[in-house]
Parts: C-alpha cells; sequence; structure tokens
C-alpha cells in the first residue's frame, strides 16, 4: 500500500514538473511576476521595518511632563509617581526636582551670561519640579494627561504640557497608524495580482491538457491524481519564484544599505537582512507556494470539471 502511494507521488510530482516545462515560456512569465511581486512585500516589509525605527525613535522621544506648585512638598509629588507608576499604561515616570531643574537650565544656558547673572540676582530657585512621563503607546497620553488634570490633584499641579504637544503627539499617532494600514493594503493588492496571474498559468495548462485529463477520466484515475500535477505545479512556481527573489534581492539590499544609512543614521539594512536571513528567505518561500497552491485550486475549480 505504502509502495503504491509512493509511486502515485512520483507520478504526480513528475506530470506537475513535465507540465511546468512543457509550458515554460508561460512558466517563465509566472515566475518573473511572482518574482516582481515578492520582491515589492519583501521591500514593503524593510521600509516598514525602516518606517518602524524611524518612527519608533520619535515615539521614543515623546513624553509628557506635569508641573507642581513651588509650595508642593517633596513626598506629596513622590506619592503622585508613585500612583502613575501603578497605572498600567504608564511606562516610565522620572522625577526632576527643583535643584535638578536648575542644574539642567544652567548647565542648557552656560554660554549665556545674561541668563546666568538674571537668576543669581533672584536669589532664589523660580523653576517648579516636575514628573517627565512616558506612555507605552502613543495613543495613551490623553487618559493620562486626563488624569493628572483631574480636580483632585488641582492642589498640587500647575500645568501639564500633554494639551501644548497634543497636535504633535496625534499626528505622530496618525502617522504610524497610516503607515501600517497602507504597508498591509499593498501588500494584499501584490498578493492578489500574484494569483491572478498564477491562476491564469494553470487555466491555461488545465486547457493545453484537456485531451489528456480526459484518457484520464476513461482510464478512473482518481480525483486527486488529476489534480495533483496541478498543485505540483503551482508549487513549483512559487518555489523557484522565492528562490529567484532572494538572490536578485541580496545585492539589491547591499547596494542601498550604505545610501539609506547616510541619510537615516542608526538604520543598518544589510545588517538587518543578515541577521534575519533565513526568517526573510522562508517568509518568501511561504508566500510564493501559498499563492502558488491558491492559484492552483481556484482555477481547479473554476476549470477542472472532474
Amino acid at each position: 500500500m505504502k509502495e503504491k502511494i509512493k509511486t502515485a507521488l512520483k507520478r504526480v510530482f513528475k506530470s506537475g514538473a513535465v507540465s511546468f516545462w512543457r509550458n515554460r515560456w508561460i512558466s517563465t512569465a509566472t515566475i518573473l511576476i511572482m518574482v516582481i511581486t515578492l520582491g515589492l512585500i519583501t521591500s514593503l516589509f524593510l521600509m516598514s521595518v525602516v518606517a518602524d525605527t524611524i518612527l519608533g525613535d520619535l515615539e521614543e522621544k515623546v513624553d509628557i511632563s506635569v508641573y507642581f506648585k513651588l509650595e508642593t512638598p517633596e513626598n506629596e509629588i513622590l506619592k503622585v509617581k508613585t500612583e502613575l507608576e501603578g497605572i498600567s499604561d504608564v511606562k516610565s515616570v522620572e522625577y526632576v526636582s527643583r535643584d535638578m531643574a536648575l542644574a539642567k537650565f544652567e548647565e542648557s544656558h552656560q554660554n549665556n551670561p545674561l541668563i546666568i547673572k538674571s537668576l543669581q540676582e533672584l536669589g532664589e530657585n523660580p523653576l517648579e519640579a516636575s514628573l517627565n512621563i512616558k506612555a507605552n503607546v502613543i495613543d495613551e497620553y490623553e487618559s493620562i494627561a486626563s488624569f493628572l488634570e483631574s480636580p483632585r490633584f488641582s492642589g498640587y499641579v500647575d500645568t501639564v504640557n500633554y494639551r501644548q504637544n497634543q497636535k504633535v503627539i496625534e499626528k505622530l499617532s496618525s502617522i504610524l497608524s497610516t503607515v501600517r494600514k497602507s504597508g498591509f493594503i499593498a501588500i494584499l493588492i501584490l498578493g492578489f495580482i500574484a494569483i491572478l496571474v498564477t491562476f491564469n498559468t494553470i487555466r491555461l495548462t488545465i486547457y493545453s491538457m484537456r485531451e489528456e485529463i480526459g484518457v484520464m477520466r476513461l482510464v478512473g484515475a482518481s480525483n486527486w491524481y488529476i489534480r495533483g500535477p496541478f498543485i505540483v505545479e503551482g508549487v513549483l512556481h512559487g518555489a523557484i519564484a522565492s528562490i529567484l527573489t532572494t538572490i536578485f534581492f541580496y545585492p539589491l539590499i547591499w547596494f542601498v544599505s550604505p545610501k539609506v544609512s547616510v541619510f537615516l543614521a542608526g538604520i543598518d539594512l544589510i545588517g538587518y537582512f543578515n541577521a534575519n536571513f533565513w526568517s526573510i528567505f522562508f517568509l518568501q518561500m511561504f508566500v510564493g507556494i501559498f499563492l502558488g497552491i491558491v492559484s492552483s485550486l481556484i482555477a481547479m475549480r473554476r476549470y477542472l470539471k472532474i
């Protein structure tokens, strides 16, 4: 029994390979389209990595600060800090005392003697203590700001600078959402194009083999035996396209990476590609074979009447 199944599988694979070679010009065109599609999908993936890195760096720099009235005792500020740290939306809270704020201010204005002299003439520290707050996700700053602006903190809190930064934070949040959605939509469109092209290839193969299929029906061949070669052909389209995409894509990344690094410091595309080579390769292979199989199944369902 096992020997029969093994022999049947060999025949199915051989039939699919023969069909693939017989229609090699159509197969070549299909593979090239799939190479372009997989290349664009991989490019979009790497672009999303670059975009996420840039936007992640920007997101990391975004925070809000709450400034406390000069007469607020330090222990009350630390209580607020502890309460904030207990909120799940909050990533970190940094306490900046009045003395620390003054030291930072003097350091940043050390080349401006007029400001330093004015501070000395005041004879006291005019700066307020503050808490610098980072959220886990940029969309959560609104709820944190609303929490700090509640009446229970009105006796201590002077200002929360979220409202001044609100437009910048909301714009960044919108860009993050748009980039991710656009990438996903583009991948869906490219995938549809690849399925459509492979679908037409399998359709032409079914048409060219219509007499052979008729003979197989007459001799009692099973449905899977008739369908199998077309699935094999779809798998070959996807697998070969995936390998060629990797072969063409690697030198392209090697060429582009230094130029990207010049404009976007800290982004090393070739380093990322090398570190994740096998993950990217197997992802391409999976997507290519998946597109090939899906295209074959759709074409068989539509045109192979058995």
